[in-house]
């Protein structure tokens, strides 16, 4: 049975992974000609979220070595 960290790092393992797919579509895209601007900051705004995302699970996965 699956735990809760594991699919928390599951989860992180596919927000990662679909993070680097999305920088190398955004550094590919002006190699293939003319840009869409609208498209390109569609891609960059996923990308962010997905940092997010994944900023937000690993603090998740870290415990507060405050206590």
């Amino acid at each position: 049975m699956l735990t809760d960290k594991d699919n928390l790092l599951r989860r992180l393992h596919q927000l990662r992974s679909e993070h680097r797919d999305l920088d190398t579509v955004i550094t590919r895209l002006p190699e293939q000609g003319p840009v869409d601007q609208l498209q390109l900051q569609r891609l960059k705004k996923r990308k962010l979220g997905l940092k997010d995302e994944i900023s937000r699970l690993e603090s998740l996965l870290i415990p507060d070595r405050t206590a």
